[in-house]
């Protein structure tokens, strides 16, 4: 199983989850006018296995998610829906916010 940097920011009653996964850390993906930087100051946190990230994303009131993965497995389990996701020089990325 492969390893994600996931980081948990917490303010109030809210959890903020940003992962990546490993390989994507401190990379800059450009797709067109879109830059997209993959910064080690907001996704850098603790290096996990994806059980352990997608944990602390069941907890989130919001993720920010980059790479292969970590977004399938959100899609997976049903936490973001395949719609949802984008990319940007063909790495997948999504949003959530939970409501």
């Amino acid at each position: 199983m492969s390893d994600v940097y996931v980081k948990v920011f917490r303010q109030g009653g809210h959890i903020l989850v940003a992962a990546c996964d490993a390989e994507l850390l401190g990379k800059t993906l450009k797709d067109g006018d879109v830059v997209f930087e993959v910064r080690e100051g907001f996704y850098g946190g603790s290096l996990v296995c994806v059980d352990k990230a997608m944990g602390l994303v069941r907890e989130a009131t919001c993720a920010n998610l980059v790479g292969s993965t970590i977004v399938d497995s959100a899609v997976r389990e049903g936490l973001v829906h395949p719609q949802s996701v984008i990319r940007v020089s063909g790495v997948p990325h999504v949003q959530m916010v939970r409501m």
